[in-house]
C-alpha cells in the first residue's frame, strides 16, 4: 500500500501541523531505532500517536488505510452490495456480510462478522449505492473488518467523484499486500501442470457435470488455470493465471497437450515478464497468492526510455 502510505504521511503532517518531510524524517528515526523491527506503515502510526492523533477520533480516507490500522472511522458509498452468506467451520456457524465501499480516494471490501449489522442488510437499511458511516473497524488482510465492538449506520452525507478503479502500483514482491493491485517485473521460476473445469455459460459460475445451480443443465464451457511462481529477488510468490490471460502465454493446443504444454514450460521457465494483477489470500492456506490479469514480456528498449525519463 505504498500510495496509502503517502497519504497517511500527508494526513499526519496536516494534522500536527509540521511538514512532511519532518514526519518522513521521524519516521526514518523510529525505524532506525527499532533496528528494522517496525515496518515504516507501523512507524508512521507510532509518530501520529507521539504527535496525539489519535485515529479513533478522525475520520479517515480509504487510500490513508495502511496494514496493521485499527479504530478506523470513514465514510464511504456501498458500491457493490453481496449476498449474506452462511458458514458452518470448526465446529461453528454463522452468517456473513460483505460489500465494497467507495470514497473520493480509493475502495475497499467490508466484511461484516456482528449479528446485528448483518440483520441491517436483511432489513435493507443498508443497500447498494447507500452512503454509510463506518466507526472502529479493523484492517486485515487489505479488508475492512466490523466486529461487535464496531459501529455501522446509514449517513446523510453525498459522496461525489467516487474511486472505483484501484491504481495499479509497481512493487517489489517483498512490499505485496494482500488486495494490492500491483505490477512487477519478475522472473518464472516454477510451473505446475494446468488444470481445468467448467463454468456456466450464462453466469460463470462452477458447473459440475454439465448443471449449474442457478441455471440447470447448460453446455459447460471449459476453462484452464495455470499455477507458477515468480521472482524478482525480493521475494518469491505463487501466481494463477485463468484461460483469457493464459491463452496469451501459449496456444490452447499448448494448454491441452501434455506434450506440448512441456515444451512450452521449458520455453518460459528463466524467462523475465511484467506481470499485473491482485494480491488474495488464499482462504485454503491462509497464504498471499498472485492472480494475474495481464503480462508481458520486458521490452528492453522500452524499458530504457521509461529509466531515462
Amino acid at each position: 500500500m505504498e500510495g496509502n502510505y503517502v497519504e497517511l504521511v500527508g494526513f499526519i503532517a496536516e494534522n500536527s501541523g509540521l511538514e512532511v518531510s519532518e514526519i518522513e524524517r521521524k519516521i526514518e528515526a523510529k525505524q532506525a531505532k527499532l533496528a528494522g523491527l517496525i515496518s515504516k506503515e507501523g512507524a508512521a502510526q507510532v509518530i501520529a500517536a507521539e504527535l496525539n492523533i489519535n485515529f479513533d477520533k478522525q475520520e479517515i480516507k480509504i487510500k490513508q488505510i495502511v496494514p496493521g490500522m485499527r479504530k478506523i472511522n470513514l465514510t464511504g458509498k456501498i458500491v457493490n452490495l453481496f449476498p449474506i452468506r452462511e458458514y458452518n467451520k470448526n465446529g461453528r456457524s454463522g452468517r456473513i456480510g460483505s460489500f465494497i465501499i467507495a470514497d473520493e480516494t480509493s475502495n475497499i471490501r467490508v466484511v461484516l462478522w456482528d449479528e446485528n449489522h448483518i440483520e441491517l442488510i436483511a432489513k435493507g437499511e443498508i443497500k447498494q449505492e447507500g452512503v454509510i458511516e463506518i466507526v472502529n473497524a479493523t484492517i486485515r488482510n487489505g479488508e475492512l473488518h466490523l466486529t461487535s465492538f464496531s459501529e455501522i449506520k446509514a449517513s446523510g452525507k453525498a459522496i461525489d467523484n467516487i474511486v472505483m478503479e484501484k491504481p495499479t502500483l509497481t512493487k517489489k514482491i517483498s512490499e505485496f499486500n494482500a488486495n494490492d493491485n500491483v505490477s512487477s517485473r519478475a522472473f518464472i521460476v516454477q510451473m505446475f501442470e494446468p488444470r481445468f473445469f467448467y463454468t456456466c455459460p450464462e453466469c460463470r459460475k462452477k458447473a459440475v457435470d454439465n448443471q449449474c445451480q442457478e441455471h440447470g443443465r447448460v453446455v459447460a464451457d471449459k476453462k484452464a488455470l495455470l499455477n507458477f511462481v515468480i521472482d524478482d529477488g525480493s521475494d518469491s510468490m505463487r501466481s494463477v493465471v485463468f484461460s483469457e490471460q493464459l491463452e496469451k502465454m501459449m496456444t490452447k493446443d499448448e494448454i491441452e497437450n501434455p506434450e506440448l504444454f512441456a515444451v512450452k514450460k521449458n520455453d518460459l521457465l528463466g524467462k523475465e515478464m511484467i506481470v499485473k494483477g491482485q494480491v488474495r489470500v488464499n482462504s485454503l492456506f491462509g497464504n498471499n497468492e498472485f492472480i494475474i490479469n495481464g503480462l508481458e514480456e520486458v521490452n528492453m528498449d522500452k524499458l530504457i526510455e521509461e529509466l531515462e525519463k
